[in-house]
């Protein structure tokens, strides 16, 4: 099933609600907005979020993309968000979506 233009702006607006210093993962928007998958979110990120606050979104351990793990951290950490070794310590920083 593709995805919806409705959709795409729901990600979106998830995404930029994301406040500095704190994180979401794909699932964590995935669910917000009720898709069924957080691949979509990712495939959302990958085409649609140049300006979106990308780098608050991570995968479910904490870890940001392979390809971007030194640019996403280093704009994390700038924002105060607390990072232990190569990821988000997601207790202390997840955002929670009031949906």
């Amino acid at each position: 099933m593709p995805t919806t233009d409705a959709e795409i702006e729901r990600v979106r607006e998830l995404v930029a609600a994301i406040p500095p210093g704190r994180v979401a993962t794909y699932g964590d928007i995935a669910a917000a907005a009720g898709l069924s998958t957080p691949r979509t979110v990712g495939w959302i990120m990958r085409t649609d979020s140049a300006d979106l606050p990308w780098h608050r979104v991570l995968r479910a351990d904490g870890t940001p993309a392979s390809h971007l793990v030194q640019r996403q951290l280093r704009r994390l950490a700038e924002e105060g968000c607390p990072i232990r070794g190569d990821r988000v310590d997601l207790a202390a920083a997840r955002h929670r979506f009031d949906c």
